[in-house]
């Protein structure tokens, strides 16, 4: 038995294989974000962060690192640039000391406000560009945007 895999199956994979096609449609996705929220100051990241942040108290780290599928070191590696920019805040819950509530500041929210037409624009081309999806059209969307 042979320890190579031919070629034509490297071909089939790179043709086929939806967890590479969502992952590259995700890194295309990403990469558009983090462009134009660029003059607002965020990556998509980051607006993303502060989206789950934007609620009427603020969460414990727990559910936040859940909804956006994030370790919790991830989460705190993520929140250190937001927390010097005066744009989070870590606090101690009063009711637990031992949990940490993450707090949306005051330029937090404006900065979300800020990104948010931006978000809102592209979103919707790039739905309105999904609207007839075809998954060749995707894969060549893809092939485009990743330069392949």
């Amino acid at each position: 038995m042979s320890n190579t895999v031919p070629f034509e199956i490297t071909l089939l994979v790179r043709d086929t294989c939806l967890c590479l096609h969502a992952q590259r449609a995700a890194r295309a996705l990403a990469r558009r974000f983090d462009e134009v929220l660029r003059p607002a100051g965020l990556t998509n990241q980051q607006f993303s962060l502060l989206m789950a942040l934007n609620r009427p108290a603020p969460p414990p780290m727990g559910p936040v690192a859940k909804l956006l599928e994030m370790d919790r070191t991830t989460l705190t590696a993520a929140l250190k640039p937001l927390e010097r920019r005066g744009l989070v805040r870590i606090q101690p819950s009063e009711v637990d000391r031992r949990t940490r509530l993450l707090v949306l500041t005051e330029a937090g929210a404006a900065a979300l406000a800020a990104a948010l037409p931006i978000w809102r624009e592209t979103h919707a081309a790039i739905e309105r560009k999904l609207r007839t999806f075809d998954p060749d059209a995707l894969r060549a969307a893809l092939a485009t945007l990743s330069n392949v």
